[in-house]
């Protein structure tokens, strides 16, 4: 029995399910997940030795590769000083002014310990400045495990086949209102419907949790629009998006600005972090100036805020988005090419470090058509890649990532992987 078996064997008898995040235990394409003893760059070393090509990154952290000496030493010299101190610190204010400076929508910040703690805080945050109780949200939008939120939430939650969670009460889950993904006539409608009582839309402008979906032409600006004429808050979830697709953002990308934005992942440096930001009139209605409450111990941990801080700063001033596309567009490329010899129907949305694979015979636009997709197409491809020493996230329902780390040489070797494994 090799390590990873024995681990998760163990862990199986402590843990739930053996996983301290769900999508981890491979329930979504069979078997048994290995176990990571340690990464560097853009590879993955199992607890059996194997090496692995990473296209998962910590789920987007990760985008100057695992380890990175820069990242490493500003830890080390942050943990020099203590690891928490339950006071300000200058590092706070550091970051603060770093994401001012590079996110266009944001006046005012505040730190969080996730991105989960930043969606929920948004809401919050909305609900209590607008004086309304109703969120719109989009099928297939995963923000976190956020009571009014875990509503077709893609991501985890379709993973184990658990689109909406137990333990959320209906009269919750009756305060958000479901839409579809780019239809921007659903969203006319709900306003014309419910508009006095609409405090927020929430979506990840390019949602990136059940697969990858890239926006029609003029729809997030007919949201904005629709905000505009209702009084409504714009929310953009940018965990994801948020520094990868550009240092700005999707916002600074395509030129929107929301009234809030949630972000977390690559502004840790790969630790435990969230934040949510906004317009300064927005933002301090949040405690301990306004009647919105929010807290958090470990917000604003002082090794996080060196990782993030050292992280943003490398975005900042070597601007790797260009080599990132580059790399991009050769793995979509490439991957759509083979398929179309092979005769196999096949979708590789791609923008920027970000791509998924949908086994489909049309372009993907929205969740229904996400989820009726060649699933199992995808998890025989999953193990035969993984078998050849290529990494892709265990659910055709998440998004693949690039790294800084990245090479040529890594894309023609997983191409070459899949033209094998296909």
């Amino acid at each position: 029995m090799n390590q990873s078996l024995k681990l998760f064997e163990k862990a199986q008898k402590l843990i739930p399910g053996g996983v301290n995040s769900p999508v981890r235990a491979f329930r979504s394409v069979g078997g048994s997940p290995f176990f990571t003893k340690k990464a560097s760059g853009s590879r993955l070393t199992t607890a059996d030795d194997k090496e692995l090509i990473d296209y998962v990154c910590t789920w987007g952290p990760a985008i100057h590769g695992h380890d990175h000496p820069k990242i490493r030493e500003a830890i080390a010299e942050a943990l020099a000083k203590g690891t928490s101190f339950g006071t300000p610190g200058p590092a706070e204010v550091e970051m603060a002014e770093l994401i001012v400076e590079v996110v266009p929508s944001v006046e005012k910040v505040r730190m969080c310990n996730s991105g989960t703690e930043a969606t929920m805080s948004a809401i919050r945050l909305a609900r209590g400045f607008t004086g309304r109780d109703k969120i719109i949200k989009f099928a297939g939008c995963y923000h976190g495990h956020v009571d009014s939120l875990l509503v077709k939430a893609g991501s985890g939650a379709i993973t184990l086949g658990n689109p909406d969670s137990a333990g959320v009460p209906s009269s919750v889950a009756e305060q958000t209102i479901v839409l579809p993904y780019n239809d921007l006539t659903a969203v006319s409608e709900a306003f014309s419907k419910h508009g006095q009582e609409i405090a927020a839309i929430i979506v990840e402008p390019y949602p990136a949790n059940c697969g990858l979906i890239l926006p029609h032409e003029g729809y997030l600006q007919g949201l904005r629009d629709l905000c505009n004429q209702h009084q409504s808050i714009l929310i953009f979830d940018e965990v994801m998006t948020g520094f990868r697709l550009s240092i700005g953002g999707v916002q600074q990308s395509i030129g929107i600005t929301p009234d809030l934005t949630a972000m977390g992942k690559i502004i840790g440096g790969g630790l435990p972090v969230g934040a949510l930001g906004g317009k300064a009139k927005i933002m301090d209605f949040l405690a301990p100036l306004g009647p919105v409450y929010q807290a958090g111990t470990l917000s604003g941990n002082p090794l996080a805020m060196a990782a993030g801080i050292t992280s943003l700063k490398m975005l900042r001033d070597e601007s790797p988005y260009e080599k990132l596309e580059t790399i991009g567009k050769t793995l979509a490329t490439g991957f759509k090419d083979i398929a179309k010899t092979k005769g196999i129907p096949l979708q590789v949305p791609q923008t920027g470090s970000m791509y998924c694979l949908y086994f489909s015979e049309k372009p993907i636009t929205n969740f229904d058509q996400a989820i009726a997709s060649k699933h199992d197409s995808f998890k025989s491809v999953f193990h035969k890649m993984l078998e050849k020493g290529i990494y892709l996230p265990p659910s055709s329902y998440e998004t693949c990532f690039i790294s800084t780390a990245h090479t040529e040489k890594d894309a023609e070797k997983t191409l070459e992987a899949f033209e094998s494994s296909i």
